[in-house]
């Protein structure tokens, strides 16, 4: 029978195969928090469509509901819930549209026969495989249809794995398509025997751009300008914020050093003392109790030696942090276990009860785990593997203290029952639970309220403008950090957690400073610099690329006209150079030994068809190249194998750049980083 859970946590995959679209990265904050009231704010644009904040939020709790809800909830799963709900709203307002537009449909009759397992979904099979063996479970689906019927969950999961399996399938028909209209003619095939075949080798002069300076080449604004327009897909951006701002580390000072010594040894005498350990750790906030039981090798030497006495270790300051430990409970146990198990839901008590009389009884294990086990290791005959006692789960503990080879054991571990064969032991001796008290060494309250006073003496003086600002970093001997916030980022590049940062300065204007933010324990005050709205890059940002670019257009130029001789050593000598020794080039080489990355002249020597010819001048990046090819081997790739690898490649990459262009197409405008 197939949980919700279970099926929540397998489906958990699908997000990332489904909808195979770059994902934009942030992290959702909750509804009422965000200060919204009665607004319904535009959180993005999709094909024309505004996206507004209800929309998403809907969305993202669809998604989330359906890939283990709070039970999978983490910063990590929130952002792959976020991720899922932007792309299926990119999918419901692009994707859709353009397939019902196209007569791209999936029939009730196609949705059955994938169903069924007739034609293979990834959608189903990710949710209903059976994990044991790797076969399509079509059983499961009818058992999950019927507890459908009585739980509004599992029913919303129904209607949210068929969405996704049918989307699958248009985008599969579409992606069909795409790839019916590629065909690899006869001149790309005996272009790329060629380029896949051949060889090279000869030899090559260089001249070097930075060899001519740059004073004896003038290069006027009319043509920068020119350049600029006739290349300025160059210089596209992402519209983005400029801050600059400034941290208030909080750190302990010797003062607080010196009153958390004196704290951690009086708890460390009480410590030592007390006959109630864990009452004393309970009321601890710095206390803990390890949940394994560890050998002495598993120890630091230094814990080892006073523990295994049955003293106390420490008080002992390490990596900013005073540590106390004292055993708690001790074992002498067997160093490490072979097991093997068979794992069953945990609703399915009965099967488990049967499984384990039968093994107990003579059955052969290995293969009741092939049949019943719903792991991965079923498939190995339950077999686990040999592990150190100290790696047990909790719940294996007492079950496995006196265990002897051969034994077996049932033992429930959360949403399972695990039957348990004992298939070896080795070794035996003493292993302890240990208590600690962990003390990080911190900055004191009254520390912290003295350097939060700090900042906000900072945020006063420095409000008002970008120059107040910098007149009080001035003041207070601190240097300014600067930061560029690209559209769609929720996070300032370099300061861990700094969502808040982020979002204050999408809302603000040039000049503003911001409140205190309190960002990985430390205190961040932020001016707003620039706002860059514009689509490409002003030419006095890019001023230098450009002059650098149209230098070395006229540098290529004069050494062009400069270059003499009919032989490739001519031309070496008109420069005073020497022609260097290649080979070993190929079309898809990366560079040119002797010279480096120079594409051009990859491409260049490639190209070649004719031994012992001088080249023409060939323009790279860093210089202008002459060479010679002296030696073209061949090799052995057949015209019929190579339009096949063509026509793979191809086929491949016409479907990814279809569902990209589709997706530029649709204009995507992600405002969400101004609300989340």
């Amino acid at each position: 029978m197939l949980s919700l859970n279970t099926l929540r946590t397998k489906f958990g995959i699908v997000l990332s195969v489904v909808i195979a679209l770059a994902l934009l990265a942030f992290i959702f904050s909750l509804r009422y928090e965000m200060g919204f009231g009665g607004n319904d704010p535009k959180v993005g644009e999709i094909n024309g469509d505004k996206i507004l904040y209800s929309e998403y939020y809907n969305e993202y709790e669809v998604t989330k509901n359906n890939n283990g809800g709070a039970e999978a909830y983490d910063e990590a799963a929130d952002e792959r819930f976020s991720q899922g709900a932007w792309q299926s709203l990119i999918a419901k307002h692009a994707l859709i549209p353009g397939f019902k537009q196209m007569g791209i449909v999936v029939s009730d009759a196609e949705r059955l026969s994938m169903l069924s397992g007739e034609h293979a979904s990834g959608v189903f099979y990710n949710a209903f495989a059976n994990p044991a063996t790797g076969e399509y479970n079509v059983n499961g689906i009818a058992e999950f249809l019927t507890q459908s019927e009585a739980n509004p969950q599992m029913h919303q999961l129904w209607n949210y794995i068929n969405s996704q399996a049918t989307l699958e399938r248009q985008i599969a028909k579409f992606s069909g398509i795409v790839k019916g209209g590629v065909y690899v003619n006869a001149l790309e095939v005996a272009d790329g025997v060629r380029n896949a075949n051949n060889t090279f080798a000869g030899k090559v002069v260089a001249r070097r751009y930075n060899s001519l300076p740059d004073s004896i080449f003038t290069v006027s604004k009319g043509e920068m300008k020119k350049y600029y327009n006739e290349h300025k897909e160059m210089f596209a951006q992402q519209p983005s914020r400029s801050i600059s701002y400034v941290v208030f580390d909080v750190e302990a000072t010797q003062e607080d050093m010196s009153a958390l010594e004196a704290e951690v040894k009086n708890a460390a005498a009480e410590f030592a003392q007390t006959e109630d350990i864990k009452s004393l750790v309970r009321q601890n906030r710095h206390g803990s109790i390890d949940d394994r039981y560890v050998s002495k090798d598993e120890l630091s030497k230094a814990e080892s030696a006073a523990l295994m006495a049955g003293k106390t270790f420490g008080p002992e300051l390490s990596n900013d942090v005073w540590s106390v430990a004292r055993v708690m409970d001790s074992k002498v146990v067997a160093d490490s276990l072979t097991l093997s198990h068979i794992v069953v839901p945990y609703n399915e008590e009965k099967l488990a009860d049967s499984l384990y009389l039968a093994v107990k009884g003579g059955a052969d294990f290995a293969e009741a785990a092939r049949n019943h086990s719903m792991v991965e290791t079923a498939a190995a005959g339950g077999v686990i593997g040999t592990m150190p006692f100290s790696a047990l789960p909790v719940e294996f503990v007492a079950p496995m203290e006196k265990a002897r080879k051969g034994d077996i054991v049932k033992i429930a571990t959360g949403n399972a029952i695990q039957i348990v064969k004992v298939d070896g032991l080795k070794g035996r001796s003493k292993h302890v639970k240990v208590a600690r008290l962990e003390y990080p060494v911190v900055a004191s309250a009254a520390t912290t309220r003295n350097i939060h006073n700090s900042a906000s003496s900072f945020a006063v003086e420095a409000n008002g403008s970008i120059e107040k600002f910098n007149a009080a970093a001035a003041e207070a001997s601190m240097t300014p950090r600067v930061a560029e916030i690209a559209n769609g980022e929720r996070s300032v590049r370099g300061l861990e957690r700094s969502q808040e940062v982020a979002r204050w300065a999408y809302n603000a204007e040039v000049g503003d400073v911001s409140e205190i933010f309190k960002v990985d324990g430390d205190y961040v005050v932020a001016v707003l610099t620039e706002i860059d709205d514009e689509e490409y890059k002003p030419l006095s940002e890019v001023e230098f690329q450009v002059k650098s670019a149209l230098l070395n257009d006229k540098k290529f130029a004069h050494i062009v006209e400069q270059m003499s001789g009919a032989t490739i050593d001519e031309v070496a000598a008109s420069f005073g150079e020497e022609a260097t020794d290649f080979e070993g080039v190929t079309y898809g080489s990366f560079y040119v030994n002797g010279v480096g990355v120079e594409p051009r002249l990859v491409g260049a020597i490639a190209a070649t068809a004719e031994k012992d010819v001088l080249s023409a001048p060939v323009k790279g990046n860093m210089g202008a190249y002459v060479f010679v090819v002296t030696s073209i081997e061949a090799g052995e790739q057949s015209a019929e194998a190579e339009k096949v690898r063509l026509q793979a490649m191809m086929e491949g990459m016409s479907q990814q750049a279809s569902l990209f262009a589709v997706q530029q197409m649709a204009k995507v405008k992600d405002l969400r980083s101004k609300y989340f």
